[in-house]
């Protein structure tokens, strides 16, 4: 439990641990060293007397080591893996400030298996959604590992894609380990556990979902990755945070384009400017990282189709929706287009929703099929 008392001593983040421990300041010997030894690694008063406390048998950090024992004890499947351990992934440990302690739920050999990243929008689209299930259903079939931060939108299109084939996904969490956030998950967080996926934070149990914690989440998600995979994100957003932690770890990234007029394409696109990757279909993916990947990556599965038919659609309803194109159209652009009149174009709108050929969208409508 020596890892878990020193990723509690406030002040000493995942940085000041990595290079404490690259100057062979191990745990063990943090811990048992005396306040000059601390003031001389450059350690501020709350962190020495933290450890103080923690030699006199007191204080927060042997209240940390009672949190995780205490949750380790209460589920069978939950694991503790910390950066000098076996058990504690390979790529994760690479990057400029890996987590100090990993605590699990779920199967941890999933980490040890090459894992993309699918991220984007909590106020995703439905065509956004629909992207990020079905490259995920055809990435996890072939064999890779579909890691995310089970938030709402793409994220937890992506945890279900996978995890409705009985396929493992690595669930990312800004909370502690004990805590399910957004609680609307709950179901899709135990499916994740019931077909040999895991949840996995760096944070201790009964910590709450706080703002901070998500972009220092974003990192492992990346940092566990080969690539990372961006459907859709607006300009400022939590999926764009992620893609350039996985730049700066050296992580391929890839984006999906979309629409010049959907808000949500706007990040992708500036991505693809940055150098991302355009990705068009699952190839575009597994021909990048099969060279990094080599002969661990399995073979892609068949590719599947994005596009559903569609269904039955009287003369009016498929001129309407022919005229809208393939991008955001509003509802003033489609009276020009079309020359209906406003009553009869609402009803026809309402038909081709009904039917799931459209979605509102924004301001206006975007074709779906």
């Amino acid at each position: 439990m020596d890892w878990v008392a020193v990723a509690a001593v406030p002040g000493i983040g995942a940085i000041t641990c990595q290079r404490l421990l690259q100057a062979d300041w191990t745990p063990s010997r943090l811990l048992a060293a005396n306040d000059e030894q601390w003031h001389w690694l450059g350690l501020k008063p709350r962190a020495r007397q933290a450890l103080q406390a923690y030699q006199n048998g007191q204080g927060p950090l042997h209240q940390a080591i009672g949190q995780v024992r205490q949750w380790l004890d209460r589920y069978p499947d939950a694991h503790l893996l910390t950066l000098g351990g076996d058990g504690y992934p390979t790529l994760l440990k690479a990057i400029a400030d890996p987590p100090p302690i990993l605590l699990l739920r779920g199967d941890p050999s999933v980490l040890h298996r090459p894992q993309v990243a699918v991220v984007g929008s909590r106020n995703a689209s439905r065509t956004g959604c629909d992207h990020a299930q079905s490259f995920s259903r055809v990435l996890a079939a072939s064999g890779l590992v579909i890691t995310s931060g089970m938030a709402y939108g793409i994220d937890s299109a992506a945890h279900k894609a996978a995890a409705d084939q009985q396929l493992p996904t690595v669930a990312v969490f800004g909370t502690g380990p004990d805590k399910l956030y957004p609680a609307r998950n709950r179901l899709l967080a135990q499916q994740i556990l019931e077909t040999g996926g895991c949840w996995l934070s760096e944070l201790l149990p009964g910590t709450p979902p706080l703002a901070q914690h998500f972009p220092r989440r974003n990192r492992i998600i990346s940092g566990l990755s080969a690539g990372v995979l961006v459907v859709e994100a607006a300009p400022r957003s939590g999926s764009l945070i992620t893609a350039r932690l996985a730049l700066e770890q050296g992580r391929e990234v890839f984006a999906i384009p979309g629409a010049l007029n959907n808000p949500m394409s706007h990040g992708c696109h500036t991505l693809i400017r940055e150098g991302a990757v355009l990705v068009q279909s699952v190839q575009d993916i597994v021909d990048q990282l099969g060279a990094l990947l080599g002969s661990y990556l399995p073979a892609p599965a068949p590719p599947v189709a994005v596009a559903d038919p569609l269904p039955e659609l009287a003369a009016g309803e498929r001129a309407v929706l022919d005229a809208m194109g393939y991008e955001l159209i509003s509802l003033e652009q489609l009276l020009q287009v079309t020359g209906l009149q406003v009553p009869e174009l609402s009803r026809q709108l309402v038909v081709l929703e009904l039917k799931g050929c459209i979605e509102a969208a924004g301001s206006g409508y975007l074709r779906l099929k």
